[in-house]
């Protein structure tokens, strides 16, 4: 008994001393963890409605895309899963989009009442925040995602019922889908699809309004609820993240209007209410959600290409939302204004923003675009699909998007471990790579001499 009870101490020693020393890392690892256990349990025979185990490739990647609330399937969600197998996913996907360490805060916070340091540590880290605020940040996670999940199931309950699905059924899909809309995971168990609801807008206004907030990040609703009596006192992050995010519904959901106007298979069988909504859905499902009233594979190639764009920038950080993040973006917009201008300072809303920070942004923008580009190359060269279908799944999967063009149950084994890869390296690579930039500062006693090369 004195043995194992030492080796539970120098067990936990070693872990705090890891936490300490490496909490990007240890976060990895963890996350690596949750995968591999949600892999074995849609493994297991009771998992698929058949009782005919899914093979390992397709519970990799199933269990994959739940974690890292991606969304992209290689089998039909409502009709391949069973029960079990769906209360997996969706754990995966609450798990997953609350992230793995503020999880494991709120247990701490719920038992002894505070949070250690060790878990500071690791939170911090994977919400991008200082360790005085976790405290605060951990308990505005959970509040945020109940209530918002909750509200979402009661709006989504009567639209169920109403489909004759009856009470616990209702409940059941009313439950999913509000844990799927609110993470940003874009799974979808209903027997018709989302297409049914295509000019609904009882039912989609909530669903945008839901991705939103999810995807805008806990950070900036933690700022929203100490300030939203005065939204001036908004942090600068917060107001980048708002502005920018929405911008980008804007644009991105008004250059698809026009495009998919008129296309007979996408937004041409639509009434105008449809065509809107679609509209509206389409500049906010790129964000992450990956939820579409029509055939992505159906829409033009110029919608991809827009669309491939928007799913790179992603959501804000701390969200529960993929790709570069949209203040890495407005960084990027505001340094290249400023050059043009020749202004000495890169500012916005009465803030300057700092050299590091905008080196920060150039080193994360050109790893997120070296990521997707070796993996589009590696796609081409295991599949034979043409470069617009791969580099929009490729970049989907690194934005955990999950939006396709339809070629995912169809790809080879080798393209989806690829893709289940991409994913888990979309939705904590880039985000663990910049906190080691961001953390990588060395102060140097000699510098050398400064010139200027041609640029452009």
């Amino acid at each position: 008994m004195k043995a194992w009870e030492n080796l539970r101490i120098r067990s936990q020693k070693w872990f705090d001393e890891l936490a300490r020393r490496a909490p990007a890392r240890l976060t990895l690892a963890i996350f690596l963890g949750i995968i591999a256990i949600a892999t074995l349990l849609l493994s297991l025979p009771i998992a698929t409605r058949s009782r005919v185990p899914a093979t390992f490739v397709d519970a990799l990647f199933t269990g994959t895309s739940a974690v890292c609330v991606t969304g992209l399937t290689v089998v039909p969600t409502e009709t391949y899963w069973s029960t079990f197998g769906l209360i997996v996913i969706l754990l995966g996907m609450k798990i997953g989009g609350l992230g793995v360490m503020t999880l494991a805060s709120m247990l701490s916070l719920a038992v002894s009442r505070h949070i250690g340091l060790t878990a500071r540590l690791l939170a911090a880290g994977e919400k991008n925040s200082h360790l005085g605020e976790v405290g605060s940040l951990v308990k505005m996670a959970l509040l945020v995602s109940l209530s918002v999940e909750g509200m979402l199931a009661l709006l989504f309950f009567p639209h169920f019922l109403r489909l004759d699905y009856g009470i616990l059924r209702s409940f059941w899909y009313a439950i999913f889908m509000a844990v799927s809309v609110f993470n940003n995971a874009g799974f979808v168990i209903l027997p018709g699809g989302m297409g049914q609801f295509a000019s609904d807008f009882a039912f989609l206004i909530p669903v945008i309004v839901g991705m939103i907030i999810g995807a805008l990040g806990f950070p900036v609703a933690l700022d929203l609820a100490r300030n939203w009596r005065n939204l001036r006192l908004l942090s600068l992050n917060s107001k980048l993240t708002i502005t920018t995010y929405l911008s980008l519904v804007l644009v991105g959901g008004s250059i698809n209007a026009v495009i998919e106007w008129n296309n007979p298979r996408t937004f041409g069988e639509l009434d105008l209410a449809g065509k809107l909504l679609a509209a509206f859905l389409g500049g906010a499902n790129t964000r992450s959600l990956g939820i579409s009233t029509v055939d992505v594979g159906q829409m033009h190639q110029s919608s991809w290409f827009v669309s491939d764009i928007m799913m790179f920038i992603g959501g804000g950080s701390a969200s529960t939302a993929g790709g570069i993040k949209v203040t890495t973006f407005a960084v990027m917009v505001l340094a290249i204004v400023a050059e043009i201008r020749g202004n000495r300072d890169i500012e916005a809303f009465g803030r300057r923003i700092g050299p590091s920070t905008v080196r920060l942004a150039v080193a994360v923008v050109a790893m997120g675009a070296l990521i997707v580009g070796v993996s589009t190359t590696l796609m081409l060269i295991l599949t034979d699909l043409p470069l617009a279908q791969v580099l929009f799944e490729v970049i989907s999967a690194f934005g955990t998007v999950g939006l396709s063009t339809g070629i995912t149950a169809t790809l080879p084994a080798s393209a989806k471990v690829l893709l289940s890869v991409l994913m888990f390296t979309g939705r904590v690579g880039t985000m663990t790579f910049g906190a080691a930039l961001a953390m990588r500062t060395r102060r140097r006693v000699i510098r050398f001499p400064e010139e200027a090369p041609s640029i452009g």
